[in-house]
């Protein structure tokens, strides 16, 4: 039985699930397993499913793809927009969508799934495919390893994975070394003494102190880092006070660091926590501020050697000039997990889901930035063909590369 993936991608589309609840997800990608004949476990990591195709002597491919949506509300106007709800971590109810493509990414390797069954005596070797939970916290791939997914299953010779991005729909993006960057989720919290506020003066105000912070840590990258080198720090939330005469006794805020290496990161962090330390002790803080990391991602590096040689079968296989190098991104991503625990090579690449004509329109009149919405955004839409269909290929392609007999076979090559 063929899927239709286009169904497919709608329903999912129409039912996003947060992070760690992605229970529909992974019962629909089950059924889908289940229907191909494909041996699988689910419930790794809380809501992971991890599938396995024996396929005779050859290297262990892994494939993955993550299935978790955002608290964003979607305004798209499509006939299929969501309208779910969800309960996130704090418990609040907010609106759910798939605002990044992870949708599309377990339509794709579904798809690419069946044509890899259907075609087993063309290719030697045995995939893993990885349906992730919570890549949105950073934290379902390392949920996946920690419940012994090495364990259950064969180790990988190479890793795999893609990415859905705002570039036009069939064309690639991909480079080697790093690909995206390393990233940090921080929560500060800032502690004074609360007050009426008719009294500043018998108080530590930790609103003006968390307003200091704020700005004072829009410098490391403006004047302490290099400006060739690349660091983000971005505070995306502040929390302090519930009612306007009372002073709070403290304030919370939400950092995102990111840098392309481990050098780089440990100098942003030493910034951050003088700056923070600093701030408090120059508004008379008496308890010193507490900084939490939430969660680390590595930098995503791709390795030099594999990426060059799937490039060539991206363009063998799309044709010359499909395959762009879309510079590093300053997004951060868990798949390199997988591979760094298991100490071998990954690749992973973006595919395009902008409708060509209205990508080189916005790109003529210079209105790339504005006038296409990108990951997270309320209005990121991607155009179902021929996102679909090539988000199918390019893992088949990549799989078989790879695979005994789809490339040379062997992944140092």
């Amino acid at each position: 039985m063929t899927i239709d993936l286009e169904a497919l991608y709608i329903d999912l589309h129409r039912h996003p699930e947060l992070s760690f609840q992605e229970t529909r997800t992974a019962g629909i990608v089950a059924q889908h397993l289940t229907d191909l004949g494909i041996e699988f476990e689910e419930g790794i990591g809380k809501t992971g499913v991890a599938a396995v195709i024996r396929n005779g002597d050859g290297p262990v491919v892994w494939l993955r793809a993550d299935m978790d949506a955002l608290p964003v509300e979607e305004r798209t106007g499509l006939e299929y927009a969501s309208t779910a709800r969800g309960i996130d971590p704090a418990g609040t109810d907010v609106p759910v969508m798939h605002a990044c493509g992870h949708d599309m990414h377990v339509t794709a390797m579904l798809g690419a799934l069946e044509r890899l069954v259907a075609t087993k005596d063309e290719w030697a070797g045995t995939i893993v495919t990885v349906f992730q939970p919570a890549e949105e916290h950073g934290a379902g791939a390392q949920a996946m390893i920690a419940d012994g997914v090495f364990d259950r299953f064969p180790k990988p010779d190479i890793v795999l994975g893609q990415h859905l991005t705002p570039l036009p729909a069939g064309t690639i993006g991909v480079r080697p070394g790093t690909q995206m960057a390393a990233s940090d989720g921080l929560t500060v919290t800032l502690f004074g003494r609360g007050g009426h506020g008719s009294r500043p003066h018998s108080t530590i105000d930790p609103v003006v102190m968390a307003a200091a912070t704020v700005m004072r840590l829009q410098t490391i990258v403006s004047r302490e880092i290099d400006p060739r080198d690349v660091a983000v720090v971005t505070v995306g939330s502040i929390h302090a006070g519930l009612k306007n005469n009372i002073i709070p006794a403290e304030a919370t805020l939400e950092l995102s660091l990111r840098y392309p290496d481990d050098a780089a990161r440990e100098r942003v962090l030493e910034k951050v926590e003088r700056i923070v330390r600093a701030e408090a002790a120059a508004s008379g803080s008496v308890v010193p501020p507490t900084i939490v990391t939430d969660h680390t991602l590595p930098p995503t590096i791709n390795d030099p050697v594999a990426t060059t040689r799937l490039t060539h079968a991206f363009n063998t296989a799309f044709g010359t000039g499909t395959v762009v190098d879309p510079g590093m991104f300053t997004g951060s991503e868990d798949v390199s997990w997988f591979a760094r625990e298991a100490g071998v090579p990954l690749v992973y690449w973006f595919w395009g889901g902008i409708d060509p004509e209205m990508f080189a329109e916005a790109k003529a009149s210079g209105t790339l930035e504005s006038a296409i919405p990108t990951n997270h955004s309320p209005f990121f839409a991607p155009v179902l063909h021929p996102t679909i269909e090539v988000g199918v290929d390019a893992l088949v392609v990549a799989a078989r590369e790879f695979l005994e007999t789809g490339g040379s076979g062997s992944i140092e090559e």
